[in-house]
């Protein structure tokens, strides 16, 4: 299988940087035409895109150019974060990246969307989905996602591999604090009462009999995961949402999704040894699905999960580079993943979505 990545860094977002990542991609994998491109941009590149796209195009001589600006990319080689760059997977003629009007097969869509084009129809249109959200910074630009070598004003692309077998898992990296407790009352997006208690209050007993300590609970290391039932929480098929605000006097909790009465909720934490740990085993896990040695991956990180939350470095990063060393690397730090879980392609906070790819 012909697959292999480059990424550049510069001073600026000039358009030589993509054509330089897809040519050193196509030395490495010893080809002289693409039958495809995966292209990143950062977020420099998002007001216009387009000449950095064509100098892909022009370098792989081919149009099926796929991508996205985001804030942070990265290879098995190298991250970047608040410098210029471009990054590039480019595939040989014996794999192709093809549009999901011809997926026999039901392959797996490979997805990236704006923030401002995701809606929950598209999302749950009956294809399995995976993949994360980008854009500029503001998730506003007009060319945040591009197929066919153009920017696609529907701010969101998809595809399939074909010629492939698919393993995908998602790493949520989170410590449960305590018991799944019974939701009693709602208000919205307000949790109201929880467990015949003020929800604040739980949250508080949580964090003081995981810390021991009675210090303030920080909230943006705080998730709160839900089901219809403590047994599904407790084997792992929940949703999670974020927090958004507390209210001291009233003692409810606002959420960054709206949950109903009687389901059940776990507060959680963030944190670096448990995700780490999670990564390393949802690796593993999926290789043993595939049963062979994985031909690439792609990785769909939180802007909140990767160096920002290990203090520096990307320990997800580097744990897949140990498990699998050079194997071709592609991804990003999003502002959301996605992925077919529990039965529907959902949105995800602070997780991790990889996908490993064998030749059939």
């Amino acid at each position: 299988m012909k697959v292999a990545t480059s990424i550049m860094i510069g001073n600026h977002a000039s358009a030589d940087l993509a054509g330089e990542a897809v040519a050193n991609a196509m030395r490495k994998a010893n080809i002289s035409i693409a039958s495809s491109v995966l292209l990143l941009l950062t977020s420099e590149f998002a007001g216009n895109p387009q000449a950095a796209i064509k100098a892909a195009a022009k370098a792989a001589s081919c149009t099926q150019v796929m991508g996205c600006s985001a804030t942070g990319i990265f290879t098995e080689d190298d991250w970047v974060l608040d410098a210029p760059a471009a990054a590039a997977m480019v595939f040989g003629d014996d794999i192709t990246l093809a549009l999901p009007n011809n997926n026999p097969s039901q392959q797996p869509l490979l997805t990236i969307t704006a923030p401002n084009a995701i809606n929950s129809t598209w999302l749950n249109n009956g294809s399995k989905r995976y993949g994360g959200v980008s854009g500029d910074v503001i998730g506003q630009g007009p060319f945040s996602v591009w197929q066919n070598a153009k920017g696609d004003v529907s701010g969101h692309i998809e595809a399939f591999f074909s010629g492939v077998e698919i393993a995908t898992g998602v790493s949520h990296g989170v410590q449960i604090l305590g018991q799944p407790q019974q939701i009693q009352q709602t208000n919205g997006f307000d949790l109201t009462q929880l467990n015949h208690r003020l929800p604040l209050h739980s949250l508080q007993k949580a964090w003081q009999s995981h810390s021991k300590n009675n210090g303030a609970v920080p909230l943006h290391l705080v998730i709160a995961i839900y089901a219809d039932s403590a047994e599904d929480i407790t084997q792992g098929k929940f949703d999670q949402t974020t927090i958004i605000c507390c209210d001291e006097d009233s003692g409810s909790i606002t959420l960054a999704q709206p949950l109903k009465a009687g389901q059940f909720l776990s507060w959680c934490l963030r944190d670096t040894a448990v995700a780490e740990a999670d990564f390393g085993s949802m690796s593993q896990r999926l290789a043993n699905e595939l049963n062979t040695p994985p031909d690439f991956a792609l990785l769909f990180s939180c802007l909140g999960r990767g160096p920002y939350f290990y203090n520096g470095l990307d320990r997800d990063l580097k744990v897949i580079t140990q498990t699998f060393p050079h194997m071709p690397l592609l991804g990003f730090y999003g502002n959301g993943e996605i992925a077919h879980i529990n039965g529907r392609n959902q949105l995800l906070p602070y997780t991790a979505v990889l996908s490993l790819f064998a030749a059939s």
